[in-house]
């Protein structure tokens, strides 16, 4: 039955396709969702239960609170206390070494002893001090060099800086030079002693005072948590606190618990010290870091225990304590406060049959209304294949989307661009072909046809001298030197033709370029009845290209458009930015051109002119090709003619 099912979904076309395999993805959840719809008509029902539950939640998590808040307030105070006998003690201690760095400072001018003896002397009888379980007593010079110390002396610590990138030696001795004799400071901050195997920064609490003589801070340092009984004490009531936690229930099977903002339960009464951050649901829903995230709320998920037969729904009131980044939850099952409300849920949900149907039908709609919206532009891409199957590679897929539909029209439309271009050059490669061979023509026609030009020309112009301009034979002679030149010119236009140069790429301004061809344009003979007009954009970039290249495609374009044009004559020439390319436009007012004339405007040696050789704007398309750039004519006859080069700012390598 399996393969017949399948042969005849086989058969369907994508759209129906699509609606044998959607719908039932699709009515299976508008029963859930009728159920959900049901759970909320219960809701009324639920009401007075549910208040009651959160209020309790409510109430045990206060009481947590205050539990916590309670011990934190209490060792608060106590820690100030413990600061403060701390700070008294690390100054006798300070003052204790100054006094016998001072003492020994007095006995060596006593006794005639060197400073460096007496500084020995010192270092000896303090390194003997230990404070705490690893503080200790070390002495520096107000530009950081460690005179004396347990593990470091000789070393510059200047530079040094705790845990939070704070340079607490610059601190410490800016203020002991800058303190009164007498004057004993104090510095806290946070450090970690990686030799001591410290994973994290613990607070460092330091005692100074300075001594001038020697340029010596004398200084006496211990961690605030390395009192042994009093950490101790705090452990143990600390332990105490949790216990009571602990051993609050919530109903039947709920508790308390805390955790970190990290998802590690500080309290719990199977998990603690274990990280659950990305724990998730029965439903996938990762629960613990919504409540790290938010902090405090009330939050609903499935969860099921090793000993229960199916997920059940749990819920939390959590709340943040801040003092100690803690999140305090406590949570317990619905069903242990829904056993009797949830005899109603049955048949309510039984009325609530009917809405699902109701339901499916509307989604049949939908997902048929869905499926055309996906299948049309399938269809669309169909067609654009086809058309580029027959060879119109112009033919582009719509874009309006960015899904994978629109991915697959973008890659295709670059595709067919890159196989266009493929052709293009193709083409260009059989065309190099013949301008090889008309290059070899074109060196043997002028070696063979120059030199008997020459000697044409030669004779013509002594001939010309010898005669009077009244003598008849004088302007046969004229008209043979005249037409002599033009052949010398259509040799030259054709060798120009067939050995155009590659293009010597070089950062190029055209606005600057072209504020000189206009100079030089608008002193030729052929332009003097032409009024030349610049708008040039300022704000124009610069591209790289062959500057006299396109100084001869310029000039060219200028020219022809001079000749084109009669008496009172006016020639536009702008710039402009256009996406990413620069554009250069030259229109003028002249007769135009006749359409039937535009599509061989550029073929070599088609002219419209009557002495015109057919060869500069085949060389200017030449040119402007091997800039990768593109040349329109937009010619009306009687009306004018506009001509835009297109170059582009980044040139693409082949």
């Amino acid at each position: 039955m399996n393969r017949y099912i399948f042969r005849f979904v086989k058969h369907l076309n994508l759209r129906w396709k699509m609606v044998v395999m959607v719908m039932p993805l699709v009515i299976l959840p508008i029963f859930l969702v009728g159920s959900m719809i049901g759970s909320i008509a219960t809701r009324q029902a639920y009401l007075g239960i549910t208040q009651t539950s959160k209020d309790d939640l409510n109430h045990m998590a206060a009481f947590s609170l205050d539990l916590l808040d309670a011990h934190h307030q209490q060792f608060e105070v106590y820690r100030q206390d413990k600061k403060r006998i701390i700070r008294e003690e690390l100054a006798a201690l300070t003052t204790m070494a100054y006094n016998l760095v001072r003492s020994e400072h007095q006995h060596a001018q006593k006794q005639g002893l060197t400073v460096a003896e007496a500084k020995e002397a010192a270092k000896k009888a303090l390194r003997e001090v230990q404070v705490g379980e690893t503080g200790y007593i070390y002495a520096m010079t107000s530009k950081g060099d460690l005179a004396m110390h347990i593990a470091r002396e000789g070393e510059n610590v200047y530079d040094e800086r705790d845990e939070q990138g704070h340079y607490f030696i610059r601190d410490i001795s800016e203020r002991a030079v800058n303190s009164e004799p007498d004057d004993i400071l104090y510095a806290t901050y946070p450090w970690r002693n990686a030799i001591l195997g410290d994973l994290k920064a613990r607070k460092k609490v330091v005692a100074f005072r300075y001594f001038r003589q020697w340029d010596w801070i004398i200084a006496s340092g211990t961690y605030l948590d390395e009192t042994v009984d009093d950490a101790a004490f705090e452990r143990r009531a600390f332990e105490d606190l949790k216990e009571k936690i602990r051993s609050k229930k919530v109903g039947k099977t709920g508790y308390i618990f805390a955790m970190d903002s990290e998802g590690t339960f500080t309290v719990h009464p199977e998990e603690e010290g274990k990280n659950f951050f990305d724990a998730r649901d029965s439903s996938g829903h990762h629960f613990i870091k919504e409540m790290c995230e938010k902090k405090e709320g009330w939050i609903r998920y499935l969860w099921q225990n090793e000993n229960d037969p199916r997920a059940r729904m749990k819920i939390v009131r959590y709340d943040y304590f801040e003092p100690w980044d803690w999140i305090v939850a406590v949570g317990s099952y619905e069903d242990e406060f829904y056993q009797e409300a949830n005899a109603i849920k049955g048949r309510i949900f039984t009325t609530m049959l009917l809405l699902p149907l109701i339901i499916g039908v509307v989604a049949v709609v939908l997902v048929l209304f869905a499926s055309r919206v996906l299948t049309e532009p399938i269809h669309h891409m169909i067609g654009v294949i086809r058309k580029v199957k027959k060879g119109r590679f112009d033919s582009k897929m719509k874009v309006d989307t960015q899904d994978e539909l629109g991915e697959l029209a973008t890659t295709f439309n670059r595709m067919t661009t890159i196989i266009s271009k493929n052709k293009e050059m193709e083409a260009n490669l059989a065309q190099q072909g013949k301008m090889a061979s008309l290059g070899v023509l074109s060196s043997g026609v002028a070696h063979e046809i120059n030199n008997p030009l020459g000697v044409i020309l030669g004779y013509a112009g002594y001939i010309e001298t010898k005669l009077d301009e009244s003598d008849p034979s004088y302007k046969y002679i004229h008209e043979i030197k005249r037409e002599s030149k033009r052949c010398k010119k259509i040799v030259q236009d054709l060798l120009s033709y067939a050995r155009t140069p590659k293009p010597s790429f070089e950062p190029l301004d055209i606005n600057e370029l072209l504020d000189q061809i206009v100079e030089f344009a608008a002193n030729h003979t052929d332009m003097q009845h032409v009024e030349i007009v610049r708008n040039l954009d300022p704000d124009l970039p610069g591209i790289e290209a062959d500057g006299d290249q396109i100084r001869q495609v310029a000039i060219n374009l200028m020219l022809n458009a001079g000749a084109a044009m009669e008496e009172q004559g006016v020639l536009r020439v702008e710039t402009r930015r256009q996406d990413e390319h620069v554009e250069i436009l030259f229109a003028d007012k002249g007769p135009g051109i006749e359409p039937e004339s535009l599509d061989k405007i550029f073929e070599p040696f088609y002219t419209t002119k009557e002495k015109g050789t057919g060869l500069g704007l085949a060389i200017t398309k030449q040119i402007v090709d091997q800039h990768h750039g593109q040349i329109e004519i937009d010619s009306t006859p009687g009306a004018g003619t506009r001509v835009t080069i297109s170059l582009p700012l980044e040139r693409e390598e082949y």
